[in-house]
């Protein structure tokens, strides 16, 4: 479902408006919230662009559902009113909204398969560990895969999570063999792309008032290594 898609700021592409929610593509790079310092977020971006679209006086408000890595692109709801936020967190907290990733992997993956890990994250160092055997401090972790079609040794792959760890997709995939490209954390620097080959480019959800189940989808990414897929 896309209406009339909207490029607003620093690349954030407005799918779906209406009273209630807002639909929107966050790229790569800009923070889903800010961090106090001067980079672009999506929060900060999508209230200035209510503020003037519709001349809102005052404060704006917008409620932050659910989050996505800095350097993953993807697409995001965002509620512009607490009753909307309210039931919209609910559907997320009880697994109701649906989210599918893409992704670009190092290697000629084939088939569809599962991955089951137990992971750990170190906060200070804000990375994680995957290890094969259940262990004291490591979380039980799983996703399911699917390979959609390979070129030039890399392979577009999609996943839908099980749980929701901490760079869990980046994690799992290079412990499989399978390493994102462009992710220097878990394992593959290559200079072509400069952000993570990844993006949640599917989400679905019931709208919060209108009660219909709705899908969004976001168009597949320009730029290297989208392109050997397009």
């Amino acid at each position: 479902m896309v209406g009339e898609v909207k490029e607003i700021s620093n690349g954030v592409k407005v799918l779906y408006e209406d009273n209630h929610i807002i639909v929107a593509i966050k790229p790569a790079g800009v923070l889903s919230q800010s961090d106090g310092s001067s980079a672009p977020d999506m929060l900060t971006i999508l209230k200035a662009y209510i503020k003037e679209e519709y001349s809102k006086p005052g404060e704006v408000y917008l409620g932050l559902l659910h989050r996505l890595d800095r350097p993953v692109s993807g697409v995001m709801v965002f509620a512009r009113t607490s009753k909307a936020a309210s039931r919209l967190s609910e559907q997320i907290r009880t697994r109701k909204v649906e989210k599918i990733y893409r992704c670009v992997v190092n290697g000629v993956l084939e088939g569809e398969g599962r991955l089951e890990n137990f992971i750990s994250k170190d906060e200070n160092k804000n990375i994680v560990t995957v290890i094969d055997k259940e262990k004291p401090g490591f979380k039980a972790s799983y996703l399911d895969y699917k390979a959609l079609v390979s070129k030039d040794g890399l392979t577009m792959v999609e996943v839908k999570l099980g749980t929701g760890r901490s760079h869990q997709i980046r994690a799992q995939m290079a412990h499989s063999g399978y390493p994102l490209i462009g992710d220097q954390k878990y394992g593959d620097k290559d200079k072509r792309c400069k952000d993570i080959a990844l993006e949640a480019y599917k989400l679905s959800f019931e709208h919060p008032v209108k009660r219909e189940f709705i899908t969004f989808e976001a168009p597949l990414p320009s730029g290297y290594p989208w392109n050997l897929f397009a």
